[in-house]
């Protein structure tokens, strides 16, 4: 179904069952949002003029040249003076809060490199993280980035067996996961894995298993500054891994050229801003919680929240609610799910701070959609794309 907004914009949504009535469908075409601070106002004007190069011209590139998705993402920020804005607030699952602003995240990732490159971690080298939703997977995203290594996030939840694959696949040389996933997942078959060189522990005690060391340790005594690697654009920068459904995992390569995509796909199709507080609900082990719950809401100086707690509605309300999250990026069971629950329950939420709604992950069905504008007064924007593609390909136009 297509509509035409009252700017003459093309907005399109997937079909609608009947029982969205005239003034549900005025409610999503006259949106209370702030058109005119868009960033994408007008698709067909935005489609006409948009290149590549005018889109890469609005990353900085490294200061000698080339191109690294750390720097895009912290370090630009930094050195345009808005390192003390707010970049990641961490949620625990027993409410604890850690926080870390963009001159925080440069200088504990550059730790991180520092770690990696003293122990012989050189550029183009694999490195694995095994971790939940916790502040280190992002230090260890962006510390490896920096060094040159190439990032490569496991969903938490596999077993042995897969995590076994796809370490051997990409010839891992360094793992970063806590002790209780080690002893459980890797340790019983380590010694299969000649690649593997460090690994490296979060939540150890002071005495990790053989052949580990803690990552607390490490970085505490590493030095807080480090030269960013020189990558150029086409050098490999992320290696994500297909689910393997239909066979075995095949690895998707990506360069650091990706941050333009990642960037680009943040502003106009998340819309997001400097002043945004984002939430991608994705987890870390897959594309999406890279893509979008890692690089591309820094690129865009949004302060991005991080739950390590699993789903629980009455949870997700009060995150929305108590961060004043306005960009809210999930996946359709989520949203099934909170139907379930029933609409009255969101509302004793003050909500009103969400401005974009978006979805991604499997097809998210017409009447999440008008339950979106039933509930919050706006409809959950859908969007495809693959682990091969990294970024959003196919998205409705607000």
């Amino acid at each position: 179904m297509q509509i035409k907004t009252q700017r003459g914009c093309n907005v399109i949504f997937p079909s609608i069952p009947v029982r969205a009535s005239p003034m549900e469908w005025e409610r999503i075409r006259k949106r209370p949002d702030d058109v005119v601070r868009a960033n994408l106002r007008n698709y067909e004007d935005c489609a006409g003029s948009f290149s590549w190069a005018q889109a890469r011209a609005l990353l900085d590139g490294l200061p000698d040249g080339g191109l690294n998705i750390a720097h895009e993402a912290i370090d630009r920020h930094v050195l345009a003076g808005r390192g003390g804005k707010l970049a990641l607030r961490w949620i625990g699952r027993d409410n604890a809060v850690r926080e870390f602003s963009y001159a925080d995240l440069r200088a504990e990732s550059s730790r991180f490199a520092n770690v990696l490159a003293q122990h012989g971690i050189a550029k183009g080298d694999r490195a694995f993280s095994l971790l939940g939703r916790c502040p280190e997977l992002h230090l260890a995203a962006f510390g490896t980035l920096r060094n040159g290594s190439v990032f490569s996030p496991l969903f938490s939840a596999f077993g042995p067996e897969p995590i076994k694959a796809r370490m051997s696949i990409g010839t891992a040389k360094v793992l970063v996961t806590s002790e209780a996933f080690y002893r459980r997942k890797v340790e019983p078959w380590r010694h299969e894995l000649a690649s593997l060189e460090l690994v490296l522990l979060t939540e150890c005690d002071d005495r990790p298993p053989a052949g580990t060391m803690s990552l607390s340790a490490a970085m505490a005594a590493a030095p807080d500054s480090f030269d960013t690697v020189p990558t150029s654009a086409e050098d490999m920068a992320l290696l994500h891994f297909t689910s393997g459904t239909t066979g075995r995992p095949k690895g998707a390569v990506h360069v650091h050229d990706a941050v333009v995509a990642h960037h680009m796909t943040g502003r106009l199709v998340l819309d997001l801003h400097e002043d945004d507080v984002f939430w991608c609900t994705a987890d870390p082990g897959w594309v999406t919680g890279t893509s979008y719950g890692i690089i591309s809401p820094l690129t865009n100086g949004a302060t991005m929240i991080v739950d390590q707690a699993d789903f629980d509605a009455e949870r997700w309300y009060r995150i929305l609610e108590q961060q004043k999250v306005s960009v809210w990026y999930t996946a359709p069971t989520a949203i099934r799910m909170l139907m379930k629950i029933g609409a009255e329950f969101a509302k004793k939420f003050d909500l009103s701070n969400l401005r974009l709604l978006a979805s991604v992950g499997e097809p998210l069905n017409p009447e999440a959609v008008v339950w979106g504008v039933e509930t919050f007064g706006k409809p959950f924007h859908d969007n495809w794309w693959q682990t091969e593609t990294g970024g959003i390909m196919i998205a409705n136009y607000r």
